[in-house]
């Protein structure tokens, strides 16, 4: 993660998986109005798949912290001294959002087992982030410190949600943070380490650790502007959806055996 593409990967699968949940929760929450069998057949099957995803992405970020060139490639300590932590850190942090997806396709666990785990996992994040900074420069300690407000909330949602699971509003919380988790480890990686040979920021300017906060508050309602769009291009696209097309069927009413009227649509005239 020491790099630009190191904080731009895993922002990239923070933010399609936060785009990924603005369109599927409030779409589940639509048709759980409607009632519609066809979506509730479909939706476990969309669970495994994103299961699988987030089970695959992972190990692909744990290999990767592994096996480059300068990686430990699976070793922790050695000649006395330990080998490339930095590395061991991030590959931790994946392994257990690993464990995460792995436990939302043993469909046969406990129920409010995947919302567990995956807050385990985010708390995790949290915990590591929090002594991933010891000794940094002071715009570096602060850019990653912010992140764990989105990562001890997202924690805190996830525990609520093995309670009250499919609260749409806990959903779209834990949304926007994802979202915000993701845009703000691509925030850092301009930040720290700028690309196409831009200037570095100065690590010790008050000014600099200003503007970033700023910025993380600007982030924060960009994430929560996507979430309402997506919230309400869903609505809004389910309630056409819902909408009869048609017109009206002229019905048939019996007054007595043999004897029938047909009902008007319009009445063109009023009786005195």
């Amino acid at each position: 993660m020491a790099n630009f593409k190191g904080h731009a990967l895993p922002g990239s699968f923070f933010l399609l998986v936060g785009l990924w949940w603005s369109v599927k929760f409030p779409f589940k929450y639509c048709h759980q109005k409607l009632k519609s069998s066809h979506v509730n057949h479909n939706h476990p099957r969309l669970e495994i798949i994103e299961a699988v995803i987030r089970t695959v992405f992972p190990i692909i970020g744990i290999l990767a912290e592994q096996f480059v060139p300068d990686g430990p490639h699976l070793h922790l300590y050695t000649d006395n001294h330990w080998v490339k932590l930095m590395n061991w850190q991030h590959s931790t942090m994946y392994l257990f959002f690993a464990a995460s997806g792995i436990t939302d396709i043993l469909t046969y666990l406990p129920l409010g087992m995947d919302r567990l785990v995956m807050a385990l996992a985010v708390f995790i994040e949290g915990l590591l982030f929090y002594f991933h900074v010891q000794n940094r420069p002071p715009l570096d300690q602060h850019i990653h410190s912010l992140l764990l407000f989105p990562l001890f909330g997202g924690t805190a949602c996830l525990f609520l949600e093995v309670i009250l699971r499919d609260n749409i509003v806990l959903e779209l919380f834990r949304t926007t943070l994802t979202v915000l988790q993701g845009t703000w480890f691509w925030q850092i990686g301009f930040v720290l380490f700028p690309p196409f040979g831009k200037p570095e920021w100065d690590q010790k300017d008050h000014g600099n650790i200003m503007f970033i906060t700023m910025c993380f508050c600007w982030h924060c309602l960009g994430a929560l502007c996507v979430v309402f769009f997506n919230y309400a291009l869903v609505h809004c696209l389910m309630k056409r959806m819902k909408r009869p097309s048609g017109g009206e069927v002229i019905g048939i009413q019996k007054l007595k055996p043999g004897h029938t009227y047909h009902t008007p649509l319009l009445n063109t005239s009023d009786e005195e």
